[in-house]
C-alpha cells in the first residue's frame, strides 16, 4: 500500500562506522548515501537516487563540519550528519503564509534537518543490564584457577557459544547481567576451584523497517541497542506529512506502542521510548489535525492537535506567551465545514483557554499596546530626553527647571576632549554624535590620530621658528611669503587633508560652528598659553512645543511656547500645565531656521592679524568690526592678495560648475557621434585621430569633475591697500574666513612660455617685462587669449584691454603675487575649444604648485 512507502529490496544499513549494505543487497555506488540497496521511486514524485545524490552532494559540502551530537550511551566520538534537502510547503503552510505574510515551521522539523551516519554505539560503550542477548553478539570470557583460558565467542545461530573444556551454553534470551552467572553455573558443572568474568563485547545488529510517511522510509540496518527515537532520527524522522503524535511500533503483526514525539520535544520525556528488536514495523500515519499560533509566543510555529485539545494546551505547547503579550483576548481564524472563512475572539480566562482548537484554526497571540499611562514625554536638545511620570499638577518647569537641563551630553563630550592637545588646537571629533549616541569613544583610534597629527605638524614646522599661532606655518610668521617653496600654504593643505581624512574615517560631521573659539592675547612671536573655550550650545530660545493627543477627536495639536521666557525669565504664563501623553520638544538652533539676528555665527580670521584665530560674531557684526576686534593687522599683512571666502557661496559656485561640465558632457557627446559619422569615411589616420581627440576630450572633462569651488569672494581692493578702513563694510555670516598673508615677493609666469618661473618683484615693471624675463612667448602659445591672474582673486585678459595699438596688454602694471598665464593653442575645432584655453593651466603641475599659492 502506499502509505506504507516500502519497496521490496531497498534497504539501508547503519553499522558502527561506515555505512555497510545488507545480506544479499548491492553496495552504494558513488554519488548515494552508502547503505542503500535497489533504489526505487520515491513517494515525492522524484527518484529517490536522484534525491540521494542531491543529499550526497550536500553531504560533500558539509563534510568540513561535524555535529557534536553525542550518542545515548555517553559515546564521545562526534558523528557526521548528512544534511537533508528542505521539504516544500505544505498546502497548510501555504496558507497559512498568504493569511499572516509569515512562513510557519511545522513543529519538531527542524530536529530533523540532519542524519547521522551512525547510531552504533562503540565496542567500548556500557551496555545496559536489561539488554537481552541473542544471535551476533560477542561475549569476552577469562577464566582461571583449576582451568585457565580467555576468549572471545560470537553467539551462533542456535544461540548458544562453546566453551573450550566445557561445551555448548545457550545465552539466547539472557539478560546482560545474569551473564557471568549462567556461565559460572555452566562451568562448575565441570570444574570446581576457578574464578570468572564475562562481559558483552560486539553488539548485533538488527533491521527495523521505517514505513509510512518517513522522510526517508526503508529497511534500516540498526544496533540492537537502539530505539524507536533513533530509529526516527536514523530515517530522517516524519516527512511533513507525517504524524509526530501516532507513531506506531508494530512487532508480529501487533501495535505494542503508539509513540507521542511531542513528549521528548515539549517535555523532554523520553520514558515511552521502545526498545526495537529485529523485524519491528516503525508506522508513521498521515498527520492529525493541525493549527498554527504566532503572535506574542515564545515559539509560533504549525502544531498537530490532540483530539479535544484546547486554546490554553496550545499555548502550552508554543513555550507560553511572551513578556508582551496582551493578557487579554486571543484571536482566531476558522474554517467553518470546510466552506467559509470566519474570526472570532477569546477571551484570556480560563473559559477562553479551555476553547478546543479545531483542525486549520489560526491562532494569534496579540501583544500589548505600546501605549504609556501617565507619561510625559521630553525630546530634543535637552541633557536628559526620555519619559517621565506625570502627576496631577505637573508643568513644564518641572521637565525643564534650569539652564542646565537644557545643555546636551554631546556638548559635555565635546567640552571634555578640549583637555586633549592637538597641533591646530581644535577640540577633536571623535566624541558619540546625536545621531549615534551609543557609539563607544574609540581610544585607540584617537591615539593614532593624535601621533598622525603630532607628525604632520612637526614636519610642517621642520625649518622655521616657533611662534603661538598654531594655523600659521614658520615661513608665514617670520620671513616674507615664498612662493617657491608654498611653505603656508602647504603647511595648511597637509593639515586640512589630514582632518578631512580623519573626518571621512571616523564619520564625523564637521563645520566652522563645531569648532572651538580660539584667542590668543599675544603678539606676533611671542608664546603664551593659547584660551581655548566651547561656543555655548545653540539653542533655540524662543520656539518650544508641546504635543497633544486629544483622546476624544484622537487630533494632535501643537502648542507652542517661549522657552526663553521660561527658562531664563521664570515666566509664569509660559510655564504650561502638562497632561498625561504629553510631547514637549526642544529645538536647537539647526533644526528650524531661526532668524539671523538668533543664529550663532563663527568667522575665522588666518594670518597676518595681531589676535588670529575663530571668532563668535554679534547678529549685524561686519568684517571692519570683527578685525578691530582681533587687534587689526600685523606690519606685514598684504591686504591686495587677502582671500575672503564663504560656504553659501562655494555651495552656489561649485552647483555652476557641475551644470557646466554637465552641459560640456552633451556638447562632447553630440560631437562624438558626429566625428564617429565622418571618420567612417575618412581615412585611418584621420579616423586615429579623431579617436584621440575624443578621448581627451572625456579625459578632459573627468579632470573637471574633480574641480571643486573655494567660495572665494573678490573684496575689490585697491593695491597698495592697508589698514582697516580699506576693508569692505560687509555683514558676516557663519562660516566665513578672511585670510590675509604677507606680502610676496615674487610674480608668476606659467604655461607656453620658454621658461615657467617665478621672477622678483619690482615695482613699476610691466606685464611685458616678465614675459620678456621668461623669455618670451613659445610657438604654441595662444597670444590673443593671454591674461592675469591678480594677486585679490580677479582675472585680466588681454581682450579686455586690446586696444589700438594692441600693446595695452603688455603695458599692464604687475603687483605682488600676480600670475601671468600663457594658454597653448588648441588645434581641434570643437566644443572644448574655448574651455581648453583656461583650463589647460591645471593640467600643468607647475601652475598647480605657483598660481594656486597666490591665489591663497
Amino acid at each position: 500500500m502506499q502509505a506504507d512507502g516500502l519497496c521490496s529490496g531497498q534497504t539501508q544499513t547503519l553499522d558502527q562506522n561506515l555505512l555497510a549494505p545488507s545480506a544479499g543487497g548491492q553496495s552504494s555506488g558513488q554519488g548515494q548515501i552508502p547503505g542503500y540497496i535497489n533504489p526505487l521511486s520515491s513517494p515525492y514524485g522524484q527518484s529517490l537516487s536522484s534525491q540521494l545524490q542531491q543529499n550526497s552532494a550536500q553531504q560533500q559540502l558539509s563534510s568540513s563540519s561535524q555535529n557534536s551530537n553525542r550518542s545515548r550511551y555517553g559515546n564521545s566520538q562526534q558523528l557526521n550528519m548528512i544534511p537533508l534537502p528542505p521539504e516544500p510547503l505544505t498546502d497548510f503552510q501555504k496558507f497559512v503564509a498568504s493569511t499572516t505574510q509569515q512562513i510557519l515551521p511545522i513543529y519538531g522539523a527542524s530536529l530533523f534537518q540532519s542524519v547521522p551516519s551512525t547510531f552504533a554505539p562503540l565496542d567500548q560503550g556500557p551496555v545496559p543490564e536489561t539488554y537481552v542477548l541473542g544471535p551476533g553478539d560477542q561475549i569476552h570470557v577469562q577464566v582461571w584457577g583449576q582451568v585457565n583460558f580467555a576468549t572471545t565467542l560470537p553467539i551462533d545461530r542456535t544461540g548458544g557459544i562453546y566453551l573450550p573444556q566445557v561445551g555448548e551454553v545457550h545465552l539466547a534470551g539472557v539478560p546482560a547481567a545474569s551473564l557471568e552467572a549462567v556461565l559460572r553455573q555452566a562451568v562448575g558443572h565441570v570444574f570446581r576451584n576457578f574464578q570468572l568474568t564475562a562481559s558483552v563485547g560486539q553488539i548485533r545488529s538488527i533491521q527495523v523497517y521505517v514505513v509510512g510517511n518517513a522522510r526517508r522510509p526503508g529497511v534500516y540496518t540498526i544496533s540492537s541497542l537502539s530505539t524507536l527515537v533513533d530509529a526516527l532520527f536514523a530515517s530522517g524522522g516524519p516527512s511533513p506529512q507525517g504524524s509526530m503524535r501516532r507513531i506506531e511500533v508494530r512487532r508480529n503483526g501487533k501495535v505494542i506502542s503508539t509513540f507521542d514525539l511531542y513528549d521528548l520535544l515539549v517535555h523532554g520525556d523520553r520514558s515511552h521510548d521502545v526498545p526495537l528488536l529485529s523485524g519491528d514495523v516503525i508506522f508513521i500515519p498521515p498527520v492529525g489535525p493541525q493549527a498554527a499560533i504566532l503572535g506574542s509566543v515564545n515559539t509560533p510555529a504549525i502544531y498537530e492537535m490532540r483530539p479535544g485539545e484546547t486554546i490554553g494546551q496550545l499555548i502550552q505547547d508554543a513555550g507560553g506567551t511572551s513578556a508582551i503579550a496582551a493578557h487579554t483576548s486571543i484571536s482566531v481564524e476558522r474554517i467553518d465545514d470546510h466552506q467559509d472563512r470566519a474570526a472570532m475572539s477569546v477571551n484570556f480566562n480560563h473559559a477562553g483557554l479551555d476553547t478546543p482548537v479545531r483542525d486549520g484554526d489560526l491562532v494569534r497571540v496579540l501583544p500589548i499596546v505600546p501605549l504609556y499611562k501617565n507619561t510625559v514625554t521630553l525630546r530634543g536638545n535637552t541633557a536628559n530626553p526620555g519619559r517621565f511620570a506625570w502627576h496631577p499638577g505637573m508643568r513644564l518647569s518641572d521637565l525643564i527647571p534650569d539652564r542646565e537641563s537644557l545643555i546636551t551630553r554631546n556638548y559635555w563630550w565635546r567640552r571634555a576632549q578640549l583637555g586633549i592637545p592637538t597641533p591646530d588646537f581644535e577640540p577633536l571629533q571623535n566624541y558619540p554624535s546625536l545621531t549615534q549616541p551609543n557609539h563607544p569613544f574609540d581610544l585607540q583610534l584617537e591615539k593614532q590620530r593624535q601621533a598622525r597629527l603630532q607628525q604632520e605638524y612637526q614636519q610642517a614646522q621642520q625649518g622655521g621658528g616657533s611662534s603661538g599661532y598654531p594655523s600659521m606655518s614658520p615661513s608665514m610668521q617670520q620671513e616674507p611669503y615664498n612662493s617657491g617653496s608654498g611653505s603656508y600654504l602647504q603647511t595648511q593643505q597637509r593639515l586640512q587633508q589630514l582632518n578631512q581624512n580623519e573626518e571621512q574615517t571616523n564619520n564625523t560631521a564637521s563645520s566652522v560652528a563645531s569648532q572651538a573659539e580660539v584667542r590668543t592675547e599675544n603678539t606676533m612671536g611671542a608664546t603664551k598659553p593659547l584660551k581655548v573655550a566651547l561656543p555655548a550650545p545653540d539653542i533655540d530660545w524662543s520656539y518650544a512645543v508641546i504635543e497633544r493627543l486629544n483622546p476624544k477627536t484622537l487630533k494632535t495639536t501643537l502648542i507652542p511656547f517661549d522657552l526663553g521666557k521660561l527658562v531664563m525669565d521664570h515666566d509664569p504664563s509660559q510655564n504650561l500645565a502638562l497632561e498625561p501623553g504629553d510631547v514637549v520638544t526642544i529645538f536647537s538652533q539647526g533644526d528650524i531656521h531661526v532668524p539671523q539676528a538668533q543664529q550663532t555665527k563663527f568667522v575665522r580670521l588666518e594670518g597676518e592679524f595681531v589676535h588670529a584665530g575663530v571668532y563668535s560674531v554679534k547678529p549685524d557684526e561686519t568684517l571692519q568690526e570683527l578685525v578691530r576686534q582681533a587687534g587689526g593687522f600685523t606690519p606685514d599683512a598684504y591686504l591686495y592678495g587677502s582671500e575672503f571666502t564663504r560656504v553659501s557661496t562655494r555651495v552656489l559656485q561649485q552647483e555652476r560648475i557641475n551644470q557646466y561640465v554637465q552641459q560640456l558632457g552633451l556638447e562632447i557627446q553630440r560631437g562624438t557621434l558626429a566625428a564617429a559619422s565622418s571618420a567612417a569615411a575618412a581615412s585611418g589616420s584621420l579616423a586615429s585621430t579623431a579617436t584621440a581627440a575624443t578621448q581627451n576630450e572625456q579625459n578632459l572633462i573627468a579632470d573637471l569633475q574633480k574641480i571643486k569651488a573655494t567660495g572665494r569672494i573678490v573684496l575689490n581692493l585697491k593695491p597698495g591697500s592697508h589698514g582697516i578702513d580699506a576693508l569692505p563694510d560687509i555683514p558676516l555670516q557663519d562660516g566665513d574666513a578672511f585670510i590675509v598673508p604677507s606680502e610676496p615677493s615674487t610674480i608668476n609666469v606659467v604655461g607656453a612660455v620658454y621658461d615657467q618661473n617665478s621672477f622678483l618683484y619690482a615695482r613699476g615693471r610691466r606685464a611685458g617685462d616678465y614675459l620678456h624675463l621668461a623669455g618670451g612667448e613659445s610657438r604654441d602659445a595662444d597670444r590673443r587669449h593671454v591674461f592675469i591672474i591678480r594677486a585679490d582673486g580677479s582675472v585680466v585678459s588681454r581682450q579686455m584691454t586690446s586696444g589700438i595699438f594692441g600693446n595695452d596688454f603688455m603695458s599692464l602694471p604687475m603687483h605682488a603675487g600676480d600670475t601671468i598665464v600663457v594658454p597653448e593653442k588648441t588645434f581641434k575645432p570643437s566644443a572644448l575649444e574655448g574651455l581648453l584655453q583656461y583650463t589647460q593651466l591645471f593640467s600643468n603641475l607647475a601652475l598647480g604648485a605657483a598660481s594656486l599659492n597666490v591665489i591663497r
